[in-house]
């Protein structure tokens, strides 16, 4: 009765969110900010078209797009964000014009009240909205065409070979030459321009910018709105209430208590050949986890020599934007490599039947997903190099798009992939589902997570190559925080459950409540939570209310991970044979730990719309990042390869020199990576931006001063630590087939 309510709560909460969440994306394309035919100037004369600024989109793509600098504060942090970093210049411009126009004298030289007067002309100026809807035009005055004329002088040299700029290339790692045609060049600006547009003109009758004020810039007069710090504070409220109301909930819960069998319940179990087939996909997950390692220090250190490894001019052959890109990359496909690893081995388990032909179904899935790396990494590269036409760039490059860059074919190609996965996983489970056992909820729960991740990632196909940026992020935040963060947590949920409940450690009934519980918990923040990544992205303010309620609650369950961090420690002690998953069990209390503090507290540290409105695309979102994608998604996939290979080889007596090495050093490390170093210049940022803008925030004259870049060369001892982890847990996983790893190989 009580799985049924819960079950029943489950479907309302999916209902609900779903609609409404699919309400205001109906909203955002409505309102999303308009492109213009035309770009004129008073007298007429066109300076771009609207398929010149869609053609721009298309080659900020292919330069790296949100992975060299940002837009709308979306993307990488070496480069500044374009849209920030061009209003602040064409304001300056503007400002500077008029002055001489009208004092002739430098903006600078003039008293304050002469400053004032002139800054309200600039606002009066550049706020209007000069869109006509009916003949889809947009005019601007001739001062900003000037400014408009400026900027694209100076972007162009940026991206060219400009021997003024030279400096600046290094400090924002942009490599010479990145664009090689004046054509690709004006089509960049003409994108770049519309992006700070929608940055500084307001909505048709109201007195708020599409992007709601965002980003932080007095000149213009972008400064945070009075929806913004209501809606902050009313998150605070929910946090708060929501805190309370689950710290009841776990005052008032019976705990069963941890009675684990005296033998090894598995001890005499048999593998099926797809299940020993699995293996080779850990294989290249620990291959995976090094080259990722390796690109993250590369682009760590790009931070403070530019386009350098230690002398070597390694942007020649490996831009910034691709280390970049390849690090975020990299990190999707190991994770989710050994995730899906993970749910092709235990499907026949649970079932204990194992299907015709399914080892060859793993097979071909492996070498599918083995092209699918290759060729997509391969595709980037020629991207960025500007070896693709803009079309071809799209389907077979780079997307530019943050964390799902690969270009079309190759999502196309990893959607296929993962329908496959999810048939040869549920012709593995259909028997036990047909079954009436105890543990018939927690399977159901199990297949319905496992459809939702094969069916999520196709949100990634609902842009097209020139859609409106503001639609095309509605969809990109499908991908990265419904799939990465909201149905692999719930599949990541099942499959621990499932792993205890197999051992049993935990009955199967008590199992599925609390999955169940949890999901419906998660899900109802984190569905609707997806919207806090839109505040800033040319949206109505209607997310933002939205977005910063359920984004809270997002965080309540995670604030009481330390229940579950000390229930899986009690688990780690329960019986002598327990004691061989020690290190599959620490990893999922490190989950737990890193749930709390990158999920949660780091996580809500940006969150609310007041912090994010100074710190979206600042190094605090990178401390969320880095704790929450590796600290929670990492340690989970590197736990769950070892629970898989423990029960590969029960027998085999684990040497602890290693694992427990490279447990502890990858802990350790990042969150000395984030503490010593990330951390202080996220801060360091957030103070500039609240002071003068994100604009100065993210230049490079702030962001070379002294003390900060000893930050950043600070961040050294935090990522050698980590990296040494990362090489020892390697070396363990290819010691457990070579036998360097094991007492007993047999």
């Amino acid at each position: 009765m009580k799985a049924k309510k819960l079950w029943m709560g489950f479907i309302a909460v999916m209902v609900i969110s779903f609609g409404v969440l699919l309400y205001f994306g109906k909203e955002i394309y409505r309102k999303a900010p308009p492109i213009p035919d035309k770009v004129i100037t008073s007298d007429g004369n066109v300076l771009f078209t609207g398929q010149q600024i869609k053609d721009g989109q298309n080659v900020w793509q292919s330069i790296g797009g949100q992975e060299l600098g940002s837009i709308w504060g979306h993307g990488a942090y070496q480069a500044p964000d374009w849209s920030a970093d061009w209003l602040h210049k064409e304001a300056v411009f503007i400002l500077n014009e008029l002055a001489r126009q009208n004092e002739g004298a430098p903006y600078e030289n003039l008293s304050e009240e002469k400053q004032a007067s002139l800054k309200i002309q600039l606002q009066k100026d550049i706020r209007k909205n000069r869109f006509d809807p009916k003949t889809k035009t947009l005019t601007v005055s001739d001062v900003r065409s000037k400014a408009i004329a400026s900027n694209s002088k100076f972007y162009g040299g940026l991206f060219t070979n400009d021997p003024a700029l030279s400096d600046l290339r290094d400090s924002y790692s942009i490599p010479l030459n990145s664009l090689k045609s004046e054509e690709r060049v004006h089509l960049l600006n003409a994108f770049f321009f519309w992006a700070s547009w929608a940055c500084v003109t307001e909505r048709p009758g109201q007195e708020i910018t599409y992007t709601n004020n965002w980003p932080a810039e007095k000149l213009v007069g972008n400064e945070p709105t009075g929806e913004l710090h209501l809606w902050t504070g009313f998150s605070v409220i929910v946090l708060l209430a929501g805190i309370g109301l689950m710290s009841m909930y776990y005052a008032r819960r019976k705990q069963e208590e941890v009675e684990a069998p005296t033998l090894f319940p598995l001890k005499n179990e048999v593998q099926t050949p797809s299940q020993k087939a699995t293996v080779k996909y850990f294989w290249v997950v620990s291959a995976l986890l090094l080259v990722q390692v390796i690109m993250g220090v590369i682009t760590a250190h790009y931070g403070v020599e530019g386009q350098a490894l230690y002398g070597l001019p390694l942007s020649d052959w490996l831009p910034y934007s691709v280390s970049r890109t390849w690090h975020v990359q990299i990190a999707i496909f190991w994770i989710a490599t050994s995730w899906l690893a993970t749910g092709l081995y235990y499907a026949p388990a649970i079932s204990g039947i194992e299907p015709k032909f399914q080892k060859l179904g793993v097979n071909f899935l492996f070498l599918a997903l083995l092209a699918i790396v290759v060729g997509s990494l391969a595709g980037q590269w020629m991207g960025v190099m500007q070896k693709l036409g803009l079309v071809s760039n799209f389907w077979f490059g780079h997307q530019g798009y943050e964390y799902v860059d690969l270009g079309r074919f190759w999502q196309i190609f990893l959607f296929v992939g993962l329908i496959i996965w999810l048939l040869l996983m549920g012709r593995a489970i259909y028997p036990a589902l047909k079954q009436k056992s105890e543990n018939r909820n927690l399977l159901i729960l199990f297949l319905i997570s496992t459809i939702a991740i094969a069916a999520f990632y196709g949100a990634g196909l609902m842009w097209g190559r020139q859609t409106n940026l503001a639609i095309a992020e509605y969809w990109r935040w499908w991908v990265v925080h419904l799939w990465v963060e909201g149905f692999f947590e719930v599949f990541a949920a099942v499959v621990v459950a499932f792993l205890f409940v197999r051992l049993e450690i935990v009955k199967a009934a008590t199992a599925t409540l609390a999955v169940l519980f949890s999901t419906i918990i998660f899900l109802s923040g984190g569905i609707l939570g997806t919207f806090h990544h839109l505040y800033f992205t040319g949206t109505p303010t209607a997310v933002m209310a939205l977005g910063a309620t359920f984004s809270a609650l997002e965080v309540v369950p995670l604030v009481l991970m330390g229940f579950e961090a000390f229930d899986n420690l009690k688990v780690s002690r329960s019986s002598e044979w327990i004691k061989a998953y020690k290190w599959p069990i620490y990893s999922f209390i490190a989950v737990a730990f890193w749930n709390l503090v990158g999920a949660g507290i780091f996580g809500f540290l940006i969150n609310p719309p007041t912090a994010l409105y100074y710190m979206q695309g600042l190094n605090t979102t990178a401390v969320h990042g880095h704790t929450a994608l590796f600290g929670v998604y990492g340690m989970l996939g590197i736990g769950l390869m070892l629970f898989v290979l423990r029960d590969m080889d029960k027998d085999a007596i684990w040497k602890d020199k290693w694992i427990k090495f490279a447990f502890w050093s990858i802990n350790i490390g990042l969150a000395a990576m984030v503490l010593i170093s990330v951390l202080p210049v996220g801060l360091a940022q957030t103070v500039a931006s609240v002071k003068e803008g994100l604009w100065w925030a993210r230049s490079a004259e702030f962001l070379q001063q002294p003390y900060l870049v000893t930050f950043k060369w600070l961040r050294v001892i935090g990522d050698t630590i980590f990296a040494l982890g990362t090489v020892a847990l390697a070396w363990f996983i290819f010691g457990l087939k070579f036998g360097w790893s094991t007492e007993n190989n047999k």
